[in-house]
């Protein structure tokens, strides 16, 4: 899926806002965006990066389960714990190929199975420059002071339910990605993404197979 970056208001919740002492406090990503940020974008002025904090699961750390089973899958994106109906359409095909190459489930889909196992992933996206939303958060990244650098957080809450009687088994991971305007500073041994679409879709890779490999590890899980 392509987004480009003049049809950035038709996907896009993040939103910044310049305030009298001109820091930007709203969410850069997935909300929809003012003017402003797409002349920003346009222009080149806003440099995204995806958090180091959190990394892909290395091959060898990957787990593999012997009996895969099917799975009915559930997928909602939020803004700050309210269902956003647009980036849920837009990222829901992306979650369900990274569940599908996740090797857990020996089928992926939207409709209900036999066995009543259901996998829900809620990804939900939250600003950092909230001290309340911040608590649990743990970023790799430092940037310059120069300039102006807002953080959008998200936490992915996997939550699967075996079937029958079996109890419900949950993990949370969280991620970051950092959006520096102006002048700020560039973090020291982090790659720039090459744009708000790239940067999306890691965070989103690298949040769900971190969630499903640590659901995997669960002693009850299959």
């Amino acid at each position: 899926m392509a987004y480009h970056t003049g049809h950035l208001t038709q996907w896009s919740l993040g939103m910044l806002k310049s305030t009298k002492s001109h820091f930007f406090h709203h969410s850069t990503l997935l909300r929809v965006a003012l003017a402003a940020l797409t002349t920003l974008l346009i222009t080149g002025c806003a440099t995204h990066y995806v958090d180091t904090a959190l990394k892909d699961v290395p091959p060898e750390k990957v787990i593999k389960v012997q009996s895969p089973k099917p799975v009915q899958f559930l997928f909602e994106f939020q803004t700050k714990g309210a269902t956003n109906a647009r980036a849920t359409e837009q990222l829901k095909i992306k979650a369900t190929e990274l569940v599908q190459r996740s090797a857990l489930f020996s089928q992926v889909g939207s409709a209900p199975v036999a066995s009543g196992s259901v996998l829900n992933i809620v990804v939900n996206n939250v600003l950092l420059t909230d001290d309340a939303a911040a608590k649990g958060f743990v970023t790799g990244l430092t940037f310059g002071l120069a300039g102006s650098t807002v953080t959008d957080g998200y936490i992915c809450t996997i939550d699967y339910l075996p079937g029958g009687a079996a109890p419900k088994i949950s993990k949370t991971v969280r991620h970051a990605i950092h959006t520096s305007l102006g002048s700020a500073g560039a973090p020291v041994n982090a790659p720039k993404s090459a744009s708000i679409q790239e940067a999306v879709e890691t965070m989103l890779r690298q949040i769900i197979s971190n969630g499903l490999n640590n659901l995997a590890s669960d002693p009850s899980f299959n």
